[in-house]
């Protein structure tokens, strides 16, 4: 059987790392490449994980930062298949930490009284 695969976006930090901080920094040196993006698509672009990318966006991230595409893109194992490993063994994945991502947040319980 095939294993799932899935991805990890990794422009938040490779932005980061090469001193780039806000969203509108990369908006004009995309359209300097050709690809206009409105300031919403550029957020959602940088914040979210894309689920459609074109190979010219692609190619001008990865010219603007002087990255390849393996710091962007990280293939990982499908989170359906692991969290069914996860949940059968009560715990982590085999060979795999607890790591932020495992970790959910509470809902906030708001009593008025």
């Amino acid at each position: 059987m095939t294993p799932k695969l899935d991805y990890r976006w990794h422009l938040r930090e490779v932005m980061a790392t090469r001193g780039m901080f806000s969203t509108t920094d990369l908006r004009p040196l995309l359209a300097e490449r050709g690809v206009d993006l409105s300031p919403s698509q550029t957020y959602r672009l940088v914040v979210e994980r894309p689920e459609r990318l074109s190979l010219k966006t692609l190619m001008a991230l990865v010219d603007i930062l002087g990255c390849t595409m393996d710091e962007l893109i990280e293939p990982i194992a499908a989170a359906g298949s692991r969290r069914r490993s996860a949940a059968v063994s009560g715990g982590p994945a085999p060979g795999k930490d607890a790591g932020l991502g495992d970790l959910r947040p509470k809902r906030a319980r708001i009593v008025l009284e």
